[in-house]
């Protein structure tokens, strides 16, 4: 049964990569049973249908090979074909007795005509079809107009006509479901590219906060060890003290944000919490270390924040103070402000740019150097994601000025404040 089913699977893909192969054997089925009912007789004797006692005429002959002929090309002009059948359907009606059945090739082409238009036109077709066969039928043919015969015809053309329309239908369905289907399987594989791109922007960000925030640390206070190693070596020991602790810092960090990649279920995949407002005074502390004097308000102490909040408002304070620290000049001071207005908190972090009298009473070290990043881009970025506001630009008078305004409501509604 197996090498069966396969060969007959073999067989209807051959058919279907060959069409026109497909057609020529169907013209010469409908052929074939178009010569044998020519010589069968549907009224014969008394007890039923003869076959044998009638032979078809050389017109009926001709006519039959030609309206199986026709079929051949079905697929390429439908309507073309079911008008030469019908025409020489007609002809073997007018032409008189014995009558051959041309009527099958006309069946034929009705029916795919049907399958493969709309079902207007189908409509139109078969109607005017089923009309004039039938009228020519009861007309010309030898038996009475009102003969089984007759109405055989009538029954015939409408059914190929129902037949192919519900094919067609089917067709339609079918085709219908498997668009859905890959529609959705692109939906589902466009929706993973972009989870997958979000995510990945996600870490960028996280990895871009954590090390240049601590890159700059080390930097300032390498600088600062450098400086004054011979002139105080117990300062310079401080120094280096703070650079061993920002870089075991960055490597807890950079451990938990790439243990993100993971595989769910890894033991070894960390465990810790996201850093957030709650261990704000600890970051702070790290930039008064240092060098950078850092002034907090915050009026948020009773308020639960969101995950996606918490940690977004912890590294906006990050970056925009690794920008002070970097681009403000070592003798800025800066003011970080955490409040609860309404819906939403505010994030402010203010600089001075190093006023004059602030650069009397700072250290002597070397000045950091300016450099481009994404810092500004990624503040943006984040605060977009929670459908937030972000404002930035330089204070009159001097300085530099960043404010988040994220919201405690997610997009969709839901409270996200306990």
């Amino acid at each position: 049964m197996p090498a069966q089913g396969n060969a007959l699977t073999r067989c209807r893909d051959w058919l279907r990569a060959h069409p026109l192969a497909c057609d020529a054997l169907l013209a010469a089925a409908v052929l074939g049973a178009m010569v044998l009912g020519s010589f069968a007789d549907p009224h014969g004797n008394g007890t039923g249908p003869t076959f044998g006692t009638r032979s078809p005429r050389p017109a009926g002959v001709v006519l039959m090979v030609a309206g199986a002929a026709a079929l051949v090309a079905r697929r390429r002009a439908p309507k073309a074909v079911l008008a030469c059948t019908a025409a020489a359907t007609v002809a073997e009606f007018v032409a008189g007795d014995p009558p051959a059945p041309v009527a099958m090739s006309a069946v034929v082409a009705l029916y795919t005509v049907a399958s493969r238009t709309d079902r207007p036109t189908t409509w139109r077709v078969g109607l005017a079809t089923m009309t004039v066969l039938t009228a020519a039928a009861m007309s010309f043919g030898s038996a009475p107009w009102y003969s089984q015969q007759n109405l055989g015809v009538f029954a015939w053309t409408g059914m190929a006509a129902a037949a192919g329309d519900a094919v067609r239908s089917r067709r339609a369905f079918v085709d219908a479901i498997r668009e859905r289907a890959e529609r959705a399987e692109r939906t589902r594989e466009e929706e993973a590219r972009r989870r997958v791109a979000e995510e990945r922007l996600r870490i960028a960000r996280d990895l871009h906060d954590v090390v240049a925030h601590h890159i700059a640390l080390v930097n300032v206070q390498a600088g600062v060890a450098a400086h004054v190693m011979d002139r105080r070596p117990d300062q310079a020991k401080e120094a280096l003290a703070h650079v061993r602790d920002a870089s075991r810092s960055a490597l807890d960090e950079l451990r938990a944000t790439v243990g993100l990649l993971r595989q769910s279920g890894d033991p070894e995949a960390p465990t810790e919490p996201a850093p957030g407002l709650g261990v704000l005074d600890d970051l702070l502390d790290t930039f008064r270390k240092a060098g950078l004097p850092v002034r907090l308000a915050r009026t948020d102490q009773d308020t639960r924040l969101p995950a996606a909040v918490d940690l977004a408002a912890y590294r906006i304070v990050q970056e925009a103070l690794t920008n002070v620290r970097k681009h403000a000049g070592p003798a800025a001071t800066a003011e970080v402000s955490v409040l609860r207005v309404g819906p939403t908190i505010e994030i402010t972090v203010l600089d001075d740019g190093g006023t004059p009298a602030a650069r009397v009473k700072a250290p002597a070290e070397p000045p950091p150097e300016r450099s481009g990043g994404h810092g500004l881009l990624g503040m943006r970025e984040r605060v977009a994601a929670l459908g937030g506001a972000l404002s930035t630009g330089p204070r009159y008078g001097g300085g530099f000025r960043v404010q988040a305004i994220l919201p405690l409501t997610a997009r969709s509604g839901e409270d996200l404040v306990s």
